[in-house]
């Protein structure tokens, strides 16, 4: 198969994937409202997305790159929000 259109696939899946989560996390930054968030989902999914970045490095897969590059902050600053929440629940 060709390879540019592998790249082309492979970048489209990752504007989907990517694009698709950024409304969850522009929500979730906005309102402050994370209690229909799992932590431990948010946990995972950090670390998948982690690994899935070292994988993209790995296999020089820029698709797979840019998506989890532009994707690990974001989840990154997700989780510490939820952390934040939890922790201000606690103390209350």
């Amino acid at each position: 198969m060709n390879s540019e259109l592998i790249e082309t696939v492979g970048f489209i899946a990752a504007i989907l994937t990517t694009t698709a989560f950024l409304p969850q996390a522009l929500h979730s930054w906005k309102t402050r409202d994370l209690s229909g968030i799992s932590f431990n989902m948010y946990v995972t999914f950090t670390l998948g997305v982690t690994l899935w970045l070292i994988y993209g490095f790995l296999i020089k897969s820029m698709p797979v790159i840019a998506a989890n590059v532009i994707t690990l902050p974001t989840t990154v600053v997700i989780l510490f929000l939820k952390m934040k929440d939890m922790r201000s629940k606690e103390v209350a």
